[in-house]
């Protein structure tokens, strides 16, 4: 594919985000910079991974993949190699619309030009966006919150889409886990942290790491985790700080995940949007997720989650306003045992939701958050073609 719709976009990674120089975090195949002294545990393998890098760690996990084919006419899949998601936050002030869309349909254009496309009308084809599926879906009677139309144009809706939040009522589109902090090389690395957490003495019964949110039904949600939070000696509350000299415990790897890691249950409200990165950073600390919205990850991540919610989360429902229950009595009346149960099935949840190192050897004892996709996606294709 030509570089400007991948890697060309990484070389101007300074202006790629308007709230932060992004060239820290787009090093070392969009893992981020390596992280010191966050644990013992396996130190190579820890890195302050950008929570929308997921297209880039793709694109290296894919390049040295084991099933990777040279041949076309050998392929399931087509992996498409387009950083939309990194070209999207620099563009979110664009008042410009044409100018905001020129390279989504630039990359719509690239793709009926290309001889596999036309096979199967692109439906074999597939590309991954690290931003939640809201940002590539502008349309003309909707408000403009800096998205574009990427999502809307037509060619692109033969396409499988891969994002870390995706439109429920769209069939082509399918949830894949934010990066957490976690980039393993070998099963060994992975066993030996499951085994820390599952050691883990968890003193909190609940914890809350965020900030508040302003002017919606998810604010009044998170206002009210916190102000719980905060009057409950049970619970560990980091409340994050944001601006020009805030001190941002959020920004700390080894804050989070010290919390979670001490914390039997994880509080997650959404955010400024349904899904939160801090599903997955719970997940990775052993911490069973409380949701509040069906929309956070029941209806997101069905290739990489039990099917039976209550085997590893607790809901309590807070999409009417019901957030006002007691949410220490609520988790208190849950038994010990389905406590024990639900922490082992979270822990063993941690490989298929974690993204293995680029340069991992291929020793076949776990499957990443990648391995899952494609297989999911080879079945996906396959259902859809053998309809026509």
């Amino acid at each position: 594919m030509p570089s400007e719709f991948n890697l060309g976009l990484v070389k101007n990674c300074h202006h790629l985000n308007m709230h932060r120089d992004m060239c820290p975090h787009v090093a070392n195949h969009g893992l981020g910079q390596p992280l010191q002294h966050v644990n013992a545990v396996s130190p190579a393998c820890w890195f302050a991974t950008n929570q929308f890098t997921a297209a880039m760690i793709f694109h290296a996990r894919l390049e040295n993949h084991p099933l990777r084919t040279w041949d076309p006419s050998r392929a399931t899949l087509f992996y498409v190699p387009f950083y939309g998601g990194l070209h999207a936050s620099s563009k979110f002030r664009e008042t410009n619309l044409t100018a905001r869309d020129e390279l989504a349909v630039r990359f719509s254009e690239f793709l009926e030009s290309q001889p596999w496309w036309q096979r199967n009308n692109g439906k074999d084809h597939f590309v991954v966006l690290g931003r939640t599926a809201w940002d590539f879906m502008r349309t003309k009677s909707g408000p403009d919150y800096g998205a574009s139309t990427l999502l809307n144009l037509p060619r692109v809706q033969n396409l499988s889409v891969l994002a870390i939040e995706r439109n429920p009522w769209r069939t082509n589109q399918h949830g894949i886990p934010y990066p957490s902090y976690f980039h393993p090389c070998t099963s060994s690395q992975v066993l030996t942290w499951q085994h820390s957490m599952r050691l883990s003495k968890r003193p909190h019964l609940f914890s809350f790491v965020g900030a508040p949110r302003k002017g919606s039904q998810r604010a009044a949600i998170r206002y009210e985790l916190i102000k719980q939070c905060g009057e409950s000696i049970r619970c560990k509350l980091l409340t994050c700080r944001y601006g020009s000299g805030a001190s941002n415990k959020c920004s700390s790897p080894s804050e989070i995940l010290g919390v979670m890691s001490k914390s039997q249950f994880c509080l997650q409200a959404p955010g400024d949007s349904f899904t939160r990165r801090s599903t997955f950073d719970s997940v990775l600390a052993g911490c069973i997720p409380v949701f509040f919205s069906r929309h956070t990850a029941y209806t997101q991540y069905m290739w990489y989650l039990p099917q039976d919610a209550e085997e590893y989360s607790v809901y309590i429902n807070g999409e009417n306003g019901n957030a006002t229950r007691r949410i220490e009595d609520e988790l208190m009346k849950i038994p010990r045992e389905r406590v024990e149960r639900m922490r082992k099935k979270v822990i063993d949840l941690i490989p298929r939701v974690t993204y293995k190192h680029p340069n991992a050897s291929d020793d076949g004892e776990f499957e990443d958050a990648v391995d899952v996709a494609v297989a999911a996606l080879a079945n996906h294709v396959q259902s859809v073609l053998s309809k026509e």
